[in-house]
């Protein structure tokens, strides 16, 4: 995987490598699943997705993350990009909806001693503010909208990494907070499905 889909896309950070090299992809899917989970697309968890190996790849190297810095993974599935992110970072929050895959995801950790990283039960575009301010903020799969709750929890100068939905396409950005404002640059195309909450309000007009 890293070899065949991880350094062609030109991530070369040895602490991103060295994080893939070292968490089992397939330990965070279901049993059933666990053939295909090195695959390079993103694997349906029923409900969330695992993005594919680039798209998460060039997302963390886009976002730099030190390891001194907090991060908060929402839509973080059974744990498996909090777990990478963890071998990175100071320390992880992973938000999940679902209060049985959120307990999964921790036992899963537990038992591959990521001992720096929380699973969180909640509604997502709402974050986790009890435990931020954070320096980074990503999103495992796809939004219409980001929403101002999850921006007032990133630090000032901190980043956001989101895959953006544009009709069938998708386009990952990476935003930065200055003076109280995330700016939003370009970084890669990507596609993912869109999370509950994060799509635009309609409104309707007679």
């Amino acid at each position: 995987m890293v070899d065949a889909q991880i350094r062609p896309s030109d991530v070369t950070k040895f602490p991103i490598i060295e994080s893939f090299l070292a968490v089992p992809r397939e330990a965070f899917v279901p049993t059933t699943m666990r053939e295909v989970a090195y695959i390079g697309e993103n694997l349906d968890l029923g409900g969330r997705v695992i993005l594919d190996p680039r798209t998460l790849a060039k997302m963390l190297d886009a976002l730099d993350i030190q390891p001194t810095e907090v991060v908060l993974d929402v839509a973080c599935g059974l744990g498996y990009s909090t777990a990478v992110i963890a071998r990175i970072a100071d320390f992880v929050v992973g938000l999940e909806d679902d209060a049985t895959r959120a307990d999964e995801a921790q036992s899963i950790l537990s038992e591959h001693g990521v001992d720096n990283a929380a699973i969180m039960t909640g509604d997502l575009p709402a974050g986790v503010a009890k435990s931020g301010p954070y320096d980074v903020v990503i999103l495992q799969g796809a939004i219409e909208q980001f929403p101002d709750s999850l921006a007032a929890q990133v630090k000032e100068g901190g980043r956001v990494a989101a895959i953006f939905a544009e009709g069938n396409l998708g386009v990952v950005r990476v935003g930065y907070k200055l003076d109280g404002r995330i700016n939003w640059r370009h970084a890669f195309n990507a596609s993912a499905p869109v999370l509950a909450g994060f799509r635009k309000q309609t409104s309707f007009a007679l």
